[in-house]
């Protein structure tokens, strides 16, 4: 059964849909209202605040700690700057994706990982050799994140200023009210925000000294499904639906690399030994034989689809997770769409999708599957460049 995180009391009583699910064993709101459509504009036209504490968070330390890192994870972690946090991968010795997360470097021996799922069990696995101590924080750290054109002023403001000048992807220690928090400049949204982590028992006073500083500036409490439109917008993976787990994936067809999930760019491959090397190396030097891509779903035809049964067209309100079948113009299959969405703010049918790396081209014209009253027909798909939603602002 779920618990609730340190912001329940705060979040319980603003949750008027009671709409929520299990994110991490954690109890965690999908929408506080019975539609997310107040939260999706408030992330997309001034400030949406959402409780990211199920992440799991582990500590890292020691005089070997880059360097160990560096043996478990895709990138050259010994490279990171003080305060500097980088997107990441680690894989398995044939190369596939565990799992996807950051890393922070928040003093010369002490990085902070985050993770989708629980990763106790493999970081240590792999600590042998290595002088480093681990410790697993994620049920001692509470997290918010604040995204939105507004968020820089709401974090700074909160943080009675030092945070506007924090560059993208680097972390700052600062003081909120009372409580020690540590603020990076990170999210899931594809637009500027920032994550705050702070200990447990500071979870309520952050919540009410965010709350207390977004008010002039339109922030909103936001749940997971106005995320999760806001996520497919910036062409952003989620483990288990965009990709499998190597650890439990059954088949090998269910099993990724980092180039197969357009994450080869963080493939940091000319340097020693790390998990996966020679595998990724093999891999780049033939070409993946899927790639990631977006897709643009043609509206019109979608629309005459539904018109033939005398219906209206039809999409869900928020981010779907059920596979759809993508063909080539013959009509074969060449891959499959794992998520998507109608995006409000971009007015397209959008989706995620990993295709045969012959078809993945930018410009290409695919076949998307579509079932109106029980029957399935195709729809063209465009093959766009990801993101689809990607602001000035975010970088800035």
């Amino acid at each position: 059964m779920p618990i609730p995180s340190p912001f329940h009391p705060r979040t319980s009583a603003l949750c008027t849909s009671l709409h929520y699910k299990d994110w991490a064993g954690y109890y965690a709101v999908c929408s506080y209202d019975t539609h997310h459509e107040k939260e999706y504009f408030a992330f997309r036209h001034a400030a949406g605040m959402i409780d990211v504490t199920p992440l799991y968070k582990f500590d890292v330390r020691g005089p070997d700690a880059a360097a160990y890192l560096s043996r478990l994870m895709v990138r050259n972690i010994a490279k990171l700057k003080p305060n500097q946090v980088v997107y990441l991968c680690w894989c398995d010795d044939d190369g596939k994706v565990i799992d996807d997360g950051t890393v922070a470097r928040l003093d010369e021996n002490f990085f902070r990982v985050t993770s989708t799922e629980p990763a106790m069990h493999w970081f240590l696995r792999h600590m042998r050799g290595f002088d480093v101590t681990l410790e697993d924080t994620s049920e001692t750290i509470a997290a918010l994140s604040v995204q939105g054109p507004n968020a820089r002023a709401v974090v700074d403001s909160a943080c009675n200023g030092g945070i506007a000048d924090l560059p993208f992807f680097y972390a700052a220690k600062t003081k909120i009210g009372a409580a020690d928090a540590v603020v990076t400049r990170t999210g899931y949204t594809g637009d500027l925000g920032y994550e705050i982590w702070v200990k447990n028992d500071d979870a309520v006073g952050l919540w009410d000294a965010m709350m207390e500083a977004g008010r002039p500036h339109g922030l909103e409490p936001a749940g997971l499904d106005a995320m999760d439109v806001t996520r497919i917008e910036a062409g952003f993976i989620l483990n288990g639906i965009d990709y499998f787990s190597a650890l439990h994936s059954m088949i090998e067809p269910r099993k990724s690399s980092p180039y197969e999930l357009a994450l080869g760019w963080a493939v940091h491959i000319k340097r020693g030994p790390f998990l996966g090397r020679d595998a990724l190396r093999a891999e780049k030097k033939s070409g993946p034989p899927r790639v990631f891509v977006g897709l643009d779903i043609d509206w019109d035809e979608h629309e005459s689809l539904f018109r033939r049964h005398g219906l209206p067209p039809e999409v869900p309100s928020g981010g779907w997770r059920d596979g759809r079948p993508v063909y080539d113009l013959e009509g074969g299959f060449v891959g499959q769409a794992t998520s998507g969405a109608w995006s409000p703010l971009l007015k397209k049918n959008l989706a995620l999708a990993t295709v045969r790396a012959d078809q993945g081209e930018v410009g290409n014209k695919l076949r998307f599957e579509v079932t109106v009253e029980y029957e399935r027909r195709t729809v063209t798909a465009t093959v766009v460049k990801k993101p689809f939603f990607d602001p000035e602002r975010k970088r800035a």
